[in-house]
């Protein structure tokens, strides 16, 4: 995604066309879907929902080809100076299913020096989020999430199938982490996890990783986008296989509250 909003618009458009000749049913959108922000731009694209461009085209899109569509996340101006990043599923019906407002801000400095303040820009969410759909269960995150192990066992718990964790990781924490907190994730809930991700170079010069996974419950990439351009990542969801690996390893049946630590 670059600053502009309507040209984003369009490129997810093209995306989500192809998608559907492919015969998918559930898709999904990176993080910053339909903006990445030049730093010291001005903040026009924070507004409510009802008034977002890019909403408004996503329930139009689901309602015309029959899909489940996630936006990865928008900013979401609720009250305040500050948008919540909120990662928004879209019904067939065209109607707004759930929301989540992401939990964990990226606030970092990384050995190049680079600095990130995300809670300069937005507020944090309150809580994790379950969709329940007639596809499957979808916990919804949002990126720098995924280092949180205890939101997604907590989304398995109540239940889910499928943990979407759509993103817009740096380059150098993409390399060194993405697809194994990816990859853990998917095993130690046994889930399938989706994580759409944004790729290349942006305004202002911010540099994405890429590399938008699909990974089964056994922790298996089972689809990767490899090149730094926009395109479409196709997978299978079986959730007999959700069932089977439970069976395996009855990870969450063996699931324990921790007391306090003992320290002596």
């Amino acid at each position: 995604s670059g600053d502009d909003v309507a040209a984003n618009i369009v490129q997810a458009e093209q995306l989500v066309k192809e998608a559907v000749q492919a015969g998918a049913k559930f898709m999904a959108l990176p993080e910053n879907a339909f903006y990445m922000r030049r730093e010291g731009t001005a903040k026009a694209v924070d507004v409510a929902m009802g008034a977002h461009e890019g909403i408004r085209w996503a329930q139009a899109a689901a309602k015309l080809h029959g899909i489940w569509l996630l936006i990865g996340s928008i900013r979401a101006l609720e009250s305040g100076e500050k948008p919540f990043n909120r990662s928004v599923l879209v019904s067939p019906a065209g109607e707004i299913a759930a929301h989540y407002d992401k939990l964990h801000l990226f606030d970092v400095t990384l050995p190049d020096g680079q600095q990130y303040l995300e809670s300069s820009q937005a507020l944090a969410g309150c809580s994790p989020v379950l969709a329940r759909t007639e596809l499957a269960n979808i916990g919804l995150s949002i990126c720098y999430d995924v280092r949180f192990a205890p939101q997604y066992r907590a989304l398995a718990l109540a239940g889910a199938d499928v943990l979407t964790v759509p993103s817009a990781f740096t380059k150098p924490t993409g390399a060194a982490h993405w697809h194994i907190l990816l990859r853990a994730r998917a095993i130690e809930n046994a889930c399938y996890v989706i994580a759409p991700a944004q790729a290349g170079i942006h305004p202002g010069g911010r540099e994405t990783y890429g590399h938008t996974l699909i990974v089964n419950p056994w922790g298996e990439i089972i689809a990767e986008a490899q090149a730094d351009m926009p395109q479409v990542v196709l997978a299978e969801i079986d959730l007999a296989k959700v069932a089977q690996v439970r069976a395996q390893i009855p990870v969450l049946a063996h699931h324990r509250v921790l007391p306090d630590v003992q320290i002596n």
